[in-house]
């Protein structure tokens, strides 16, 4: 069924970059939205970016925007996460999701809801030094 693969993740110090991939197979890439999320330690998993099918809408938390870009290459079926001037705050484990079947064409809104993503990846660690 879908499956997703990330990598990327690692330990960098605060202002640095780290991009994040997500490879995604089981299903028509492009006829769907992806997303990422995070989840830190005692905390709930919170909504950090997503992007429509073909790549021309995206949407991000506040707390992310003006320094990470969501991206995508439906030829590679894959999804990408550009972090820059990264934060200790941003310390998390970061997941690649994908909505349901029924959000194929027009079956959800741009942006998802969190509802919507029935497909996660196994998550990778990112870690940011003061």
């Amino acid at each position: 069924q879908v499956q997703l693969v990330e990598s990327g993740g690692g330990l960098v110090q605060a202002g640095g970059s780290l991009r994040l991939s997500c490879a995604a197979s089981g299903r028509t890439f492009s006829d769907y939205a992806m997303g990422w999320f995070r989840q830190a330690p005692g905390k709930e998993r919170e909504f950090v970016a997503t992007i429509n099918w073909n790549g021309e809408r995206t949407y991000y938390a506040d707390s992310v925007k003006g320094r990470f870009t969501i991206s995508r290459d439906n030829a590679k079926s894959a999804v990408y996460l550009q972090m820059n001037s990264l934060k200790p705050e941003d310390t998390a484990v970061y997941y690649c999701a994908a909505p349901r079947d029924y959000c194929s064409g027009y079956g959800c809104p741009f942006p998802p809801r969190q509802v919507n993503y029935g497909h996660w990846g196994q998550g990778t660690q990112v870690t940011v030094t003061s």
